[in-house]
């Protein structure tokens, strides 16, 4: 007899049977808990049948239900099914780390995480899956060692499910490979397929991929007052990532943009997926100030940062924008660079990158302490740039004649001013990398340190998207490029970001949304930049180019009948709601020289802080922050509303007790609207302690800006 009271002479079954046991408990499987370290959060991982499982939930409530986990692959066995888990790790970890440019002086990276290792027995490949457990959230992500049966694989598509807990409100962007340019939508998940046709306005490149896609970050809020914010951080090397909605069980599930082939992505072992983020609270400002994304990429991999700083500018782009010049020096079309002599043709008088022009920019920006200028439209080929789908259509280093780039380097040299280079590549790649070397040793022959490069239309070559993995490669390739010659980047129409300046801090912007520009194509929603914080911003700083005080662009263009869809108090407050290192003041200065009074706070406020409050917040309806400038005992605080105006209350309990302040208040006045009196305000000042308590106006689409100055005890 034996323990099962089987006799001896059964040994044959005996041990099938205890095979069947043995595999029927390991399709069971072993629950894995996790909690944070405050222990309001706690993650649950199982293999059921075989397929792996994770849940979320937060003080008790579900966040996340029971969700899938895996990847299908093509032309193989999928990395879905047949699982066991055959080990685990778990570890604490604790540090606190300083960003070169942020938000705060510094930032604390304190997580609990469990890996398991899980094996597929049919194939004999192994899949690991890491958890990080923070207070505010969890990171997760795949990853996939060396092995020899899973040297390369294509993904066909990532299956990762967030099984949500009910219809939640949410405000959402339509999935697409090519753009995020859309308004926001706010509405139940169960709307969005209705709404999604309207939802997904023209744009110079989009591919709409599904009637209930959108994209990340999503923020959603739960009937009993949950907020949540679904991302992804630390994108190298892979395919973005997009939800698709099952709006009949609420189930959103990972949608990778495919390459020119219709591949997901194309993998080599030992690799690493991107983490799957999930922020979580009860309060919408805990989501404001969730550094999770940050933390989840590695730390900064340059030795020498000094060359990385933060920046205020002025530029020549918003004359352009609004139609009051043009960024080509002629108006022929049909252009071939390597044939073209510019010397020998007609100048349109329109051209808004001339010398002169330029040194006015330059003159202004040294009056008013900033940091540096704009140029767009300075090298040739913009005659025909657009919609042509040209490979050769920029060279980034040709100017028009009438830029003298010698000339605009002495003189700004000696003025303390930096020119900024612009980088147009219209989407053709390939044509860039070709040129990159030449490029950037061009900007250290001639003074300029940072970049802003532009990807407007189709990816050349055709067939790629904006945001799969080949075409991330290139962003990357660019950014590591730039630092080889000490060159930071502010990259517009690139992917969304996820965090990865941290790793590269010389990536001090991204635009990856609707920004001011749209002002001019007809204007955003008044409650835009009360949800860019919840979803564009959680992954990095977004180049929004605020400070538009002539909200009607027709007084720069008598045929563009937009407006800016904002009071003038609220372009003061974006300075400090919509947070970047880079930060423009966008309209131009004969217009900064008539509001010379409101113009002060652009010029007082910081673009680097040591710390930041959020004192007010709720998604699509306000949002109120305070930073503390870095270095400084200043402050500044910025408040934007949505279309119905309200009372903003706030007390200043962050300012240093038994200290004196001044407080200058940039606030709309009583009949200011965003659209009937755009210019209406009023500023006053008042003595001010960490226990005043302020009650502010806000008009319908508006808001206000405080500087607040230490006066002494």
């Amino acid at each position: 007899m034996n323990l099962f009271g089987i006799p001896a002479r059964y040994a044959g079954w005996r041990a099938a049977l205890l095979l069947l046991c043995f595999s029927v408990l390991a399709q069971v499987g072993r629950a894995e808990e996790v909690k944070s370290p405050n222990g309001q959060l706690t993650l649950n991982f199982d293999v059921q049948g075989g397929i792996p499982t994770y849940s979320l939930t937060y003080k008790g409530r579900p966040v996340i239900k029971p969700s899938k986990l895996g990847l299908e692959l093509k032309n193989t066995t999928s990395l879905q099914t047949g699982f066991t888990q055959t080990d685990k790790q778990t570890r604490s970890f604790d540090e606190t780390w300083t960003p070169v440019w942020g938000e705060s002086k510094t930032i604390r990276n304190h997580y609990n995480e469990l890996a398991v290792t899980l094996t597929q027995a049919a194939t004999q490949r192994t899949l690991r899956v890491r958890f990080r457990v923070f207070d505010d959230g969890l990171g997760f992500r795949y990853e996939f060692p060396r092995q020899s049966k899973l040297d390369y694989f294509t993904i066909k598509e990532e299956r990762t499910q967030f099984a949500l807990a009910g219809d939640h409100k949410a405000f959402w962007l339509p999935g697409d490979y090519d753009t995020q340019e859309y308004s926001t939508v706010t509405s139940k998940l169960s709307e969005v397929r209705g709404l999604m046709k309207a939802a997904t306005t023209p744009n110079a490149s989009q591919t709409p991929f599904s009637a209930t896609g959108v994209q990340t970050p999503l923020m959603l809020k739960s009937q009993d007052g949950l907020y949540i914010n679904i991302h992804e951080a630390a994108l190298i090397d892979y395919s973005c990532m997009h939800l698709e909605l099952d709006d009949k069980n609420m189930v959103l599930e990972s949608h990778l943009t495919p390459d020119a082939v219709g591949d997901k992505g194309l993998i080599q072992t030992p690799a690493n997926s991107p983490w799957r983020t999930v922020i979580v609270s009860d309060k919408a400002g805990d989501i404001l100030l969730s550094k999770l994304v940050l933390n989840l990429n590695e730390p900064t991999k340059f030795k020498d940062v000094s060359w990385i700083k933060p920046v205020k500018y002025v530029g020549v782009w918003w004359e352009m924008i609004t139609g009051k010049s043009t960024w080509s020096y002629t108006n022929q079309d049909n252009i071939k660079l390597d044939s073209i002599d510019y010397k020998t043709v007609k100048p349109n008088g329109t051209h808004g990158a001339n010398t002169a022009h330029v040194k006015e920019y330059i003159d202004f920006a040294a009056k008013h302490g900033f940091d540096a200028v704009l140029v767009e439209g300075w090298n040739t080929g913009w005659e025909d740039w657009f919609g042509k789908h040209k490979d050769y259509v920029f060279d980034f280093v040709t100017p028009y004649p009438d830029f003298d780039v010698a000339e605009l380097n002495r003189y700004s040299a000696s003025k303390g001013v930096k020119i900024i280079m612009h980088h147009e590549t219209s989407g053709s790649v390939r044509n860039y990398e070709r040129h990159l070397d030449s490029a950037f040793q061009f900007m250290n022959k001639y003074g300029y340190n940072a970049v802003k490069t532009g990807y407007v239309g189709d990816i050349v070559p055709l067939g790629h998207h904006h945001y799969d993995q080949w075409v991330n490669n290139h962003y990357q390739f660019v950014l590591e490029k730039a630092a080889e010659h000490k060159i930071m980047v502010n990259g517009h129409e690139a992917v969304r970001p996820t965090g990865l300046a941290r790793t590269f801090p010389n990536l001090i912007g991204n635009e990856a949304a609707r920004g001011t520009e749209y002002e001019s194509f007809g204007g955003n929603n008044a409650d835009h930049t009360t949800i860019l914080p919840f979803t564009r911003l959680i992954g990095g700083p977004m180049d929004y180019t605020p400070g538009i005080f002539q909200t009607k662009v027709s007084a720069y263009n008598p045929q563009n009948n937009s407006f800016v869809h904002s009071t003038l108090a609220r372009q003061l407050a974006l300075y400090v709601t919509m947070y970047s290192p880079l930060q423009m003041a966008a309209d131009l200065p004969e217009t900064y020289n008539k509001h010379l009074d409101a113009f002060q706070f652009i010029k007082d406020v910081a673009v680097d802080w040591d710390d930041t409050k959020v004192l007010e917040a709720e998604p699509g309806d306000y949002i109120t922050f305070a930073r503390k400038a870095k270095g400084k005992s200043s402050w500044f605080v910025g408040s934007t509303c949505d279309e119905n105006g309200r009372t903003s209350n706030i007390d200043l309990s962050f300012l240093e007790p038994g200290k004196k302040y001044t407080a200058t208040i940039y606030a709309d006045a009583k009949n200011a609207h965003y659209e009937k009196n755009p210019q209406a305000y009023q500023i006053r000042k008042q003595a001010v302690t960490s226990k005043t308590k302020l009650s502010q106006l806000c008009a319908p689409g508006g808001g206000y800006a405080i500087s607040i100055v230490e006066t002494g005890k």
